[in-house]
């Protein structure tokens, strides 16, 4: 009969025994990484902060206590990670925060607990792999007992049924996989994302989506803004849609659009579509503002690097231009790569000369130290951002 040392309980036993001789270095890179996903500090709450620290030593124990128990036996999660999981909702620290801090800790664990089974005989092939299956198994456990804590708190902070439904939808957007039958919303069909904000937004979308004939989500996101959806099994026109929506629609509204998609990652997609149109169509003078007209103009925006740029290198200088001179030029260059760098048309649509044209392209590859062929797509999106711009000022 085999002794106790020699059993595969024992060789755990002091695999665990050798993890925790190395626990500081284990929880010094376990923080290094969460901090590295996203910095407690920024939360005003103290507790929280210290308690994510706190808990780390505790989710060791944990794992070090799944090496050491037999197959088939878990030990219970601990209290203080329940605890935290609540202290995170509270505070608004989304589920996805939360949960990609668990799985670099589980992932950093991983890597320490090969290395010491690697110089250990009896923890080779398929021991090892038992080993590493049943870790896993203790993982997921955790995982699905931490987000249930998480949900229940996150949930009990909403006060109505609408908030709670606008939680539930915004959980489903980050990914998550939901019952959708509480929603009365088919997300197998076409979709076409909305946002709209200012007066009257939820009774222009609702009218909309019943002129249409479409199946409507919305929910309030505070300050007079909805998100929406309009479903329908059949592909949307969006010739039709944008025909009613300009003769329908209020000035004191803006509404942005993403492209018709399908199914559930495509109700995903013309909602983030809409989302980034969205701060063009705060902008503009237009009844709606569709993404695909926008694309590369809403990419921009998300790249503050790029949007301060770009006016710095392809517009400052043409201010260098004594008098007016700066706009004159900005006037030229937005006419000349609206007529598809056409001389004439140029000179037809601004009422001058070609002379005066020529004369104009010239002193702002002057000023800007290149050709303009060279730097056409860089200078008409530093006009369009001017143009925003622009409009914003108008509009304040």
């Amino acid at each position: 009969m085999a002794s106790r040392s020699g059993s595969p309980l024992a060789h755990r036993a002091q695999l665990a025994a050798r993890l925790q001789a190395r626990r500081q270095e284990i929880e010094e890179a376990i923080l290094t990484r969460i901090y590295s996903i996203s910095d407690p500090l920024e939360t005003a709450d103290p507790e929280y902060v210290e308690g994510l620290r706190a808990t780390i030593p505790v989710a060791l124990d944990y794992g070090f206590a799944g090496i050491e128990h037999s197959e088939g036996r878990s030990p219970p999660v601990p209290a203080a990670l329940l605890v935290q999981a609540r202290l995170a909702a509270r505070n608004g620290i989304s589920l996805d925060t939360v949960l990609r801090r668990y799985f670099a800790g589980y992932t950093l664990l991983g890597d320490f607990l090969v290395q010491e089974a690697e110089g250990n005989d009896r923890l080779g092939g398929g021991a090892l792999n038992r080993l590493l299956r049943a870790q896993a198994a203790l993982f997921d456990r955790l995982i699905t007992v931490v987000t249930e804590e998480y949900t229940r708190e996150a949930d009990s902070r909403l006060d109505t049924a609408e908030q709670r439904r606008a939680a539930r939808i915004e959980r489903l957007l980050d990914g998550e996989l939901l019952d959708t039958s509480s929603l009365a919303y088919d997300f197998d069909v076409h979709h076409l994302g909305i946002i709209a904000t200012g007066l009257g937004a939820t009774e222009a979308v609702r009218g909309l989506a019943k002129t249409l004939d479409r199946r409507l989500l919305l929910i309030h996101r505070g300050e007079g803004a909805i998100w929406a959806w309009l479903g329908t099994r059949h592909e949307i026109d969006f010739v039709e849609a944008g025909r009613i929506i300009s003769s329908n629609w209020s000035s004191q509204t803006s509404l942005a659009i993403g492209e018709p998609a399908e199914g559930l990652s495509g109700w995903r997609l013309t909602h983030r579509q809409a989302k980034a149109a969205l701060p063009i169509a705060l902008r503009s003078p237009e009844a709606f503002t569709r993404y695909a007209d926008v694309v590369l103009l809403a990419s921009m925006l998300q790249d503050d690097l790029l949007c301060s740029s770009l006016p710095e290198l392809y517009l400052k200088p043409l201010g260098n231009e004594p008098g007016a001179g700066g706009e004159t030029l900005k006037q030229t260059l937005r006419a000349y790569l609206a007529t598809g760098r056409n001389v004439s048309s140029t000179a037809s649509a601004l009422g001058v000369s070609r002379q005066t044209v020529a004369s104009r392209l010239r002193t702002s590859e002057k000023l800007l130290g290149r050709t303009i062929t060279s730097c056409a797509t860089e200078i008409d999106a530093a006009l369009r951002l001017d143009d925003l711009s622009v409009q914003t000022v108008k509009q304040h």
